[in-house]
């Protein structure tokens, strides 16, 4: 039953993509984002957060501002400033990278953005090896992932068919021989952040961990991302965004999205 209703939810571009790790896919990800404006609207918050937290976090850190794993990303829709990239030759992608091998000189960057970039990683620490080097001091990066609260676990772990939830894998990095969309723990950020939060700060000394906050559940699910058919009309998108603050001091419970955000 719950296969059925997943099929039935998926979004028919998407359907139509089966690789989850092709460009097909990709580009089907992207005519969603275009059409449905509640789930535009969401990522636009997302963006507006990473460049809010920059501004407030990073002090005086020089260097571009980079986005890695965009994806069907339309973050220059409102930061036109931002480098966008991914693993995948995209049309509407600045650079072509590896997030674990960035192309990018010592200290040159301000921020690098990630939006359910982490969670995709094969080899985290390769990539937080790489954000400590390219990252100028005093930039950082912002995080923003799937969470690990009560209402979070439940649904990730029934909502994607291409990606895992498992709190209690073992090592960070990933064996698996598939791509990296559907190589994918859904709970690594808890594994790497908290679970494993003494590990993370003895290898990783240069980068502090100054914020971990929870938020997006209501919204998310009307929306139904990039994937899954949106579940509202547009006409609803601003009551959810209310329906969002009211719940906020429920969002440890019942969020579904939090950030982090890492200081160099």
């Amino acid at each position: 039953m719950l296969r059925r209703l997943r099929a039935w939810l998926l979004d028919p571009d998407v359907a139509a993509a089966a690789d989850v790790d092709s460009v097909e896919h990709a580009v089907a990800n992207r005519r969603v984002l275009e059409r449905k404006v509640v789930a535009r609207k969401l990522f636009e918050r997302f963006y507006r957060q990473c460049r809010g937290l920059d501004l407030r976090c990073f002090g005086s850190a020089r260097g571009p501002r980079v986005e890695m794993g965009s994806g069907s990303s339309r973050i220059k829709d409102v930061f036109p400033d931002v480098i966008t990239s991914d693993y995948l030759q995209l049309p509407w992608v600045d650079v072509v990278l590896s997030a674990q091998q960035m192309p990018f000189a010592d200290g040159s960057l301000r921020a690098i953005y990630g939006i359910n970039l982490f969670h995709h990683l094969a080899d985290p620490r390769r990539f937080l090896r790489e954000a400590v080097r390219v990252l100028d001091a005093g930039g950082g990066v912002v995080l923003i992932e799937p969470y690990h609260g009560p209402f979070a676990r439940f649904m990730f772990q029934r909502l994607h068919a291409s990606e895992g939830f498992d709190p209690g894998v073992r090592a960070w990095e990933s064996t698996d021989a598939n791509g990296p969309m559907s190589n994918a723990n859904q709970a690594l950020s808890y594994v790497v952040f908290l679970r494993d939060r003494e590990t993370f700060l003895r290898e990783f000394p240069e980068l502090e961990l100054i914020g971990d906050y929870p938020h997006t559940h209501v919204w998310y699910l009307a929306s139904g991302g990039v994937n899954f058919r949106q579940l509202v009309p547009d006409s609803f998108t601003g009551a959810l965004g209310l329906v969002e603050r009211l719940l906020s001091p429920l969002d440890r419970w019942i969020a579904l999205q939090h950030t982090i955000v890492l200081r160099k």
